[in-house]
């Protein structure tokens, strides 16, 4: 792999270490953020403290740091993710009602899975997961969702990027991970067991705009052992085709408002 080139302007080194998060995991130290951003430790460390200290980045109990609320309040007013999350919320917590279970919306962005909306149940699985955390495609229902109804250049395409292990029960094979996705086509529906925390199942389902496409992935994450798709996958099915209506009511007036998603998987 070639080296990353160091940035230059102030500017610059700040959107490296903002752009740092955008790679994989949600919390990072200090060392990891100036390796992927490309910057000296000093540099780091300055720039760092004073992001953090503007609400962009914060500082966690184990000295890590996550992306701060300031900075997601201020990327969560895009279009597409406002107008989203304003039409899901209340299926989300109709079907947080129905289960109890954790409940994620998720689109995609930057071949990962980027999660705009979550609802933690208290007796679910515990789960790290923050919003505007990205996760891995071929490992999450909503993941299994987006990649199986994307165009099939760009699933290709990330099935040759390679399928990284994050659990025992990972589909790593990208032909096994076809077969996987051609099931989510006919079937409507992504199941995954211990693919990426072990303990943790989800099941997602596809919601789409006013053209039929999908534009994003509404799923729950239960604990594998009460996993029981007569059990989720109804009340989920239920709130993905009720809030697809809203969102191709919703498209119908304002077409532009849910396609920089889909663009950006394109």
């Amino acid at each position: 792999m070639a080296e990353r080139a160091r940035p230059v302007s102030v500017a610059g080194k700040v959107m490296a270490i903002l752009n740092a998060f955008a790679q994989d995991d949600v919390r990072l130290n200090l060392s990891e953020i100036c390796r992927r951003a490309g910057l000296p430790l000093a540099t780091g460390h300055r720039l760092v403290g004073e992001l953090a200290a503007g609400g962009f980045l914060e500082r966690v109990p184990d000295g890590t740091y996550r992306i701060g609320t300031r900075l997601w309040r201020i990327g969560s007013q895009a279009p597409a993710v406002t107008g989203l999350r304003e039409l899901a919320l209340p299926h989300m917590e109709d079907l947080y009602e129905a289960t109890h279970d954790n409940v994620q919306l998720a689109v995609l962005r930057d071949d990962r899975v980027l999660v705009v909306e979550r609802l933690r149940g208290t007796r679910s699985v515990p789960v790290v997961t923050q919003v505007g955390a990205t996760l891995p495609l071929h490992t999450t229902g909503v993941g299994k969702v987006l990649l199986a109804f994307a165009p099939p250049e760009y699933r290709e395409r990330v099935l040759a990027a390679g399928l990284e292990r994050h659990a025992a029960r990972t589909i790593t094979d990208a032909d096994e991970m076809r077969r996987c996705l051609e099931q989510v086509r006919r079937s409507g529906y992504a199941l995954t067991r211990d693919e990426m925390t072990l303990g943790a199942s989800s099941v997602g389902a596809p919601v789409r705009d006013g053209t039929g496409e999908v534009v994003a992935a509404l799923s729950l994450v239960a604990r594998t052992r009460s996993a029981d798709l007569r059990r989720l996958l109804p009340p989920l099915t239920t709130a993905a085709r009720a809030l697809s209506r809203d969102v191709a009511q919703h498209w119908r007036g304002h077409p532009e408002t849910f396609s920089t998603e889909r663009k950006a998987g394109a």
